[in-house]
């Protein structure tokens, strides 16, 4: 098999899992019990939290957290939208930003909230003059993504988080594909909420992080216990943040190295993809992206068929996020950045990772130029 969705989800690191055994055998104490076992519970969660923020350069307390990168972009727009609802009653947004966002400015539009869905440019980028003009008295939050989960485009975030600091306005970016691919400093990013998500640099599904810059105004979502700070109740999954931890650990010691490898991976495959496959276009190549993904478009093939074909073949794709699989409608983040219905429709995403080798990318490219050359030829029939 050649996974080539790593933008989904990764596979869990036998280290990380090594880190996470212990607490899922002997050491699985409630953190909020008062004794010796869930001290031992309660250590490690903080162990994990201290570990995280090392890395990622912020103060331990600055992080809460979750269980989903959802939960978490949750937190930060209905926990600000609530804390702020005195002072203002408009949000702006992209139009290319993960459900888990769009979502939730359209359930808080219902419930009353003015919401901007700010247009990107064919590079799939946000203007930044385009959001200060967007801002009005009542914004009290911004919400843009810091790369895009479909074709890895990375917005001009410092730009933004200028115009935010400038305005008064707290912004908040969903990181779940930048941590683990490109160094991310979260106390020097500009983003006063930062989402973050173990699965995503192989750790284990059920962890995530709200980064919580000091000072920044937040109510809490999910009501109960007093855990995280009163910020989110509920039971931490302690296994889980452990092995978020160690995934952290893993993904610093050698980002630079990896980035560069999967960067020459990635260029070689568009490179050869496009001399291969007749009109294959590359969305958001003219932009900065994340070093692993590549977003591409096969006229008069439809995705769907051709991650299927690929599937036959023993390789992973998808035709973007993973959320949205089974959903009829082409892609909106590439409708957004102009294409047609037809042209998103037939988009296919191949995210690369660590297993990813260069004879992977040579298997790919031959079975993505028969696969197409098939479809096309029965399209045409």
């Amino acid at each position: 098999m050649i996974y080539l969705d790593h933008n989904a989800t990764t596979p869990l690191h036998p280290r990380v899992l090594e880190a996470m055994l212990p607490y899922l055998r002997e050491r699985w104490g409630n953190p909020s019990s008062p004794h010796r076992v869930g001290h031992q519970a309660r250590t490690a969660v903080e162990h994990a939290r201290g570990r995280i923020a090392e890395h990622l350069a912020c103060a331990p307390a600055e992080l809460v957290f979750c269980a989903s990168g959802t939960e978490a972009d949750n937190l930060a727009l209905r926990g600000v939208a609530h804390a702020l609802r005195a002072r203002g009653d408009h949000i702006v947004t992209s139009a290319i930003e993960h459900h888990a966002v769009l979502h939730t400015c359209r359930a808080l539009e219902a419930g009353g909230l003015r919401v901007t869905y700010l247009p990107v440019s064919p590079a799939g980028l946000v203007e930044p003059r385009a959001l200060e003009a967007s801002l009005d008295a009542g914004t009290t939050l911004v919400s843009v993504m810091h790369a895009n989960n479909e074709t890895g485009v990375l917005q001009p975030l410092e730009e933004i988080a200028a115009i935010t600091r400038r305005r008064g306005v707290v912004l908040h970016t969903d990181a779940v594909q930048t941590a683990g691919k490109l160094p991310l400093r979260l106390a020097e990013l500009g983003a006063d909420l930062v989402t973050l998500s173990a699965h995503k640099l192989y750790g284990p599904k059920g962890a995530a992080a709200l980064y919580v810059r000091e000072g920044t105004p937040l109510s809490p979502v999910t009501t109960g216990g007093a855990q995280e700070r009163g910020l989110r109740a509920g039971t931490e999954d302690v296994a889980a943040i452990v092995g978020f931890a160690e995934a952290v650990a893993l993904a610093c010691e050698d980002l630079a190295h990896e980035g560069a490898r999967l960067r020459a991976l990635r260029d070689r495959l568009e490179r050869e993809l496009v001399a291969a496959v007749p009109g294959t276009r590359i969305h958001g190549a003219l932009a900065p992206r994340v070093p692993n993904t590549a977003s591409l478009g096969f006229p008069g093939v439809d995705g769907e068929s051709v991650v299927l074909g690929l599937d036959l073949q023993g390789i992973c794709a998808s035709t973007g996020s993973a959320c949205s699989t089974g959903e009829p409608e082409p892609s909106h983040v590439l409708r957004a950045m102009g294409c047609s219905p037809r042209e998103a429709q037939g988009a296919v995403r191949l995210s690369l990772g660590r297993e990813t080798r260069e004879e992977d990318v040579a298997a790919v490219v031959r079975a993505l130029a028969d696969t197409v050359e098939r479809l096309r030829r029965i399209s045409s029939a």
